[in-house]
């Protein structure tokens, strides 16, 4: 028996990790197709026609909406004994497209505008706001000497929500650095101190954005052992909004400076993937498409085959997906 299946714009990749033969996880499989996952080139998954796509085909053309893994449990699963019998054919025509995909898992944008920007925030025009955020302007040998001893913060910082975030990603772009002396003694200081400090990278380099975050909360420590009220620095958790011990988060941190608005939704991101292969340069991969016939061979009788093209032809599927996406439909059965 020959079933011929003709398909348009049959999408070739996964966005989903797992797997379509197992159970669906309590919260669901894990959308991996968004811009940051796609840095990862694991998350690009590219599907072929298999055995289990053509035994989903054949159960959607007879009317079976199970799914795959829970229908070929069963005792009534039509196909259980063709599997053996069974053989196909994929003449397609392949190309890459580009293609822009919704985000499906709720995250935020970092860096788009939540809306109007307050300046009076207590944070910025407290007593103890010129020198909490002051360990910020120092430089890396004033930070360390601060650490190690105590000093004042004598370096200041304009008191507005973006300057700090552009120091912050200033901060953010210097490079680790092998840890020796006085720098190497307060990456050490911090890290026992705190629990949640991590100053040295997994190649024992400072992270010089980790000292600097974890000094801020060690400014606050030393602040209030001085007298000043620094409730309104912290949440109720004791942290700094959008600050950690080890970086920091823009949208978080400003969102706590917004008087108007919400964090705004990523919209989405075009489905492309690059990276660089030694000898290659960079690669770029898309979203596969294809278009073609598919043919299924079925070693059955006559009889059986009979069976399954009435089965079929009463069921009435008109068109359905190959895999994801695309248009396809039945254009001949021979038995």
């Amino acid at each position: 028996m020959e079933i011929v299946i003709e398909y348009e714009s049959s999408w070739r990749n996964s966005f989903l990790d797992g797997s379509n033969n197992d159970p669906l996880p309590k919260d669901g499989r894990k959308y991996i197709a968004s811009g940051q996952a796609l840095g990862n080139s694991k998350n690009y998954l590219i599907r072929e026609v298999t055995q289990d796509t053509v035994l989903g085909l054949l159960s959607r053309l007879i009317g079976d909406q199970r799914k795959l893994y829970q229908a070929k449990k069963t005792d009534s699963f039509f196909f259980n004994e063709m599997v053996s019998t069974l053989s196909w054919e994929d003449q397609a025509e392949s190309w890459d497209e580009l293609v822009y995909l919704r985000n499906m898992s709720g995250s935020d944008d970092q860096n788009s505008f939540t809306g109007s920007i307050k300046l009076n925030d207590p944070r910025l025009t407290s007593d103890y706001s010129g020198l909490l955020w002051g360990v910020l302007a120092l430089s890396s040998d004033e930070l360390v000497d601060y650490i190690l001893n105590n000093s004042e913060v004598k370096a200041g910082i304009e008191l507005t929500p973006f300057s700090i975030i552009e120091r912050l990603e200033e901060i953010q772009k210097i490079k680790a650095s092998d840890p020796e002396g006085k720098a190497e003694e307060a990456a050490k200081f911090l890290d026992s101190h705190f629990d949640k400090s991590e100053p040295l990278n997994p190649k024992g380099q400072i992270k010089w954005i980790a000292m600097y975050c974890a000094s801020l909360y060690l400014q606050i420590e030393r602040l209030r052992s001085q007298g000043f009220n620094l409730d309104s620095a912290t949440t109720n958790s004791g942290s700094i909004s959008g600050v950690s011990f080890n970086g920091f988060t823009k949208k978080d941190f400003l969102a706590k400076f917004t008087t108007t608005g919400i964090k705004k939704k990523v919209w989405g991101n075009p489905y492309i993937m690059k990276e660089r292969i030694k000898g290659e340069g960079e690669k770029i991969s898309m979203l596969k498409k294809a278009r073609g016939k598919l043919f299924i061979n079925l070693d059955i009788s006559r009889e059986k085959a009979i069976e399954l093209k009435n089965m079929i032809e009463n069921a009435g599927v008109s068109s359905f997906y190959l895999g994801k996406k695309g248009l396809a439909y039945v254009t001949s059965i021979r038995t």
